[in-house]
């Protein structure tokens, strides 16, 4: 048999398998049992406004304040990072490989309940504060690498040439290298708002008051008052409206950088 021959059959054949397999989800589902537990009109309409207003609106909020702090964290950790001076860049190691290393959720935790409870704290904003602040943490961590890699990444002719006309190592920093820095890793950042947007469903693991509920907590909360999923389904739909566009955003990035090489 001719190598285009077997691709061409191969191809058939999985064509063959998926369309059985959908065949079979639809002929085997309990379309009855879906529709009532997870799309059940009467229950949706319940949600609204309610799940725009202060769900969605939280969870927007939640991410852009964890988004700043994590990328003002990022980059001083970064330059700790890059610094000659050693205890500053040994200082910055440790909190990076910690703070990647462990699960955000177990640091939401210790923040919210640990934390106060060991020093007598009060975090600003309460527990939904206690959650932001370990959301930056945690994102200041993975910033702080993406930062340094693209700083790494620039040209070093560039900070040379900048040298050469004078300018000292900080502006040369700031005018130089952090702008053309910013510019390769907008994709990766970009990436990472994307993830803090879903990390901010861990934040119910914190105890959130009725006003300062996201998403995930704003489900669960209706699944167990209605004793129904389709709370759920609303949630996950609007996880999507909001990150689907964001993804679509870093692949055009990731192109548009790829034919700047």
């Amino acid at each position: 048999m001719k190598p285009s021959t077997r691709r061409r059959l191969t191809r058939g054949i999985l064509y063959a398998v998926f369309v059985l397999a959908v065949v079979a989800v639809v002929l085997l589902a309990d379309w009855q049992a879906i529709g009532v537990n997870f799309f059940d009109p009467e229950v949706a309409r319940a949600a609204f406004p309610t799940i725009i207003t202060v769900a969605v609106k939280n969870t927007v909020v939640y991410t852009i304040i964890a988004f700043i702090g994590g990328l003002i964290l990022g980059l001083i950790l970064a330059l700790m990072k890059l610094s000659p001076v050693g205890p500053y860049r040994w200082a910055a190691t440790v909190y990076i490989e910690i703070f990647r290393g462990l699960p955000a959720l177990l640091v939401i935790f210790a923040m919210a309940f640990a934390v106060p409870i060991a020093f007598s704290w009060r975090p600003p904003g309460g527990n939904a504060g206690a959650g932001l602040i370990a959301l930056i943490m945690v994102s200041g961590a993975y910033i702080a690498e993406t930062i340094r890699a693209g700083i790494q990444a620039v040209p070093a002719g560039q900070t040379e040439a900048a040298r050469s006309l004078g300018m000292g190592p900080a502006w040369t920093m700031v005018s130089v290298t952090l702008p053309q820095a910013f510019r390769i890793i907008t994709p990766p950042l970009t990436n990472e708002l994307v993830i803090l947007i879903k990390d901010t469903s861990l934040l119910f693991i914190a105890g959130m008051a009725m006003q300062d509920r996201e998403l995930t907590t704003f489900a669960r909360d209706s699944v167990s008052q209605n004793a129904n999923s389709t709370p759920l389904v609303l949630a996950a739909i609007m996880y999507l409206i909001i990150t689907l566009p964001l993804t679509q955003l870093v692949a055009k990035l990731e192109r548009h950088n790829q034919r700047g090489r």
